[in-house]
């Protein structure tokens, strides 16, 4: 077996998200920046990332466990991080965008997971291009016009300073639950995202952010779309106690899909699939492998 020095890399396959280049790939004016890992062959699963994140924001552990068995892709959206161009204002222009990725690097089928805003995206996406979608997982989301979403601004700038009072990461407070178990959590969650110390991503900036905010807002004033049309199947996560989208859209999204499951983690929030990585990344496994 050839085994690459650096630590991650096997028979010039990245097998660790710590040590996985950031490359780009140009389309449509924009120049996505993307991380790669994991086998090479096989419908890969095309990550989609929540509010303010950068590629450095996706938990190693989720990410190397899925690549274990799937090629991965994760991206920075147009004007996020390394992504050149302007941050769109709506889900629909980012869903956009993100088929215009999936298709610059010659795919035509891909899975998704979306977390947070990253599964308000992939709804989309499966409506817009079917063809293009085997399966979805959706954590931490909800339907277009869900229950509570349009209070996500709010929430954000409000965990934003309490994390500035506590010199605390917001995270801790808009991922995680505050009991000792959701506290630790939250602890292990952040150290974890400190493991890549090389070519880090670039952090959104406040222009990108606003956008983003402004499309969550309007995604939660819009009017309730028809789920049934999407007849992949869908793998439905989050933890039960949710601030941001809370935990009923969820059971919403589960409800409205055809061909669903739902999976709801104990006293977890928001973060509930970071929280309890181990478990959803066999589920999510199990569920790919189906």
């Amino acid at each position: 077996m050839a085994v690459n020095n650096r630590q991650g890399i096997r028979n010039n396959v990245v097998t660790s998200y710590q040590n996985a280049p950031t490359r780009t790939v140009s389309a449509g004016g924009v120049d996505f920046a993307y991380r790669e890992l994991g086998p090479k062959t096989g419908v890969p699963v095309v990550f989609l990332t929540h509010l303010a994140a950068v590629l450095d924001n996706w938990d190693p552990r989720v990410v190397d466990g899925i690549a274990a068995k799937h090629r991965v892709l994760t991206f920075d959206n147009r004007g996020v991080g390394a992504s050149t161009g302007s941050t769109p204002n709506t889900i629909q222009a980012m869903a956009t965008d993100a088929v215009t990725f999936i298709r610059a690097l010659g795919l035509d089928k891909v899975d998704i997971l979306g977390f947070s805003m990253g599964g308000m995206i992939a709804q989309v996406i499966a409506q817009d291009e079917p063809q293009l979608v085997r399966t979805l997982i959706l954590a931490g989301t909800g339907p277009a016009g869900g229950e509570g979403i349009k209070n996500v601004t709010k929430l954000s700038h409000l965990d934003t300073i309490r994390g500035l009072l506590t010199l605390q990461d917001p995270k801790q407070f808009l991922f995680f639950t505050r009991t000792p178990n959701g506290r630790q959590a939250g602890k292990e969650f952040l150290a974890r995202l400190k493991e890549r110390t090389d070519n880090r991503d670039k952090a959104i900036s406040l222009k990108s952010y606003g956008a983003q905010l402004k499309a969550i807002h309007r995604w939660g004033l819009e009017r309730p779309s028809d789920l049934s049309v999407i007849r992949q199947p869908v793998l439905v996560a989050n933890g039960e106690s949710d601030r941001m989208v809370p935990t009923k859209n969820s059971a919403d999204l589960a409800r409205r899909l055809p061909d669903s499951e739902l999976v709801i983690y104990p006293d977890a929030g928001h973060g509930g699939i970071f929280q309890f990585h181990g478990q959803f990344v066999e589920k999510a496994l199990e569920f790919l492998e189906r």
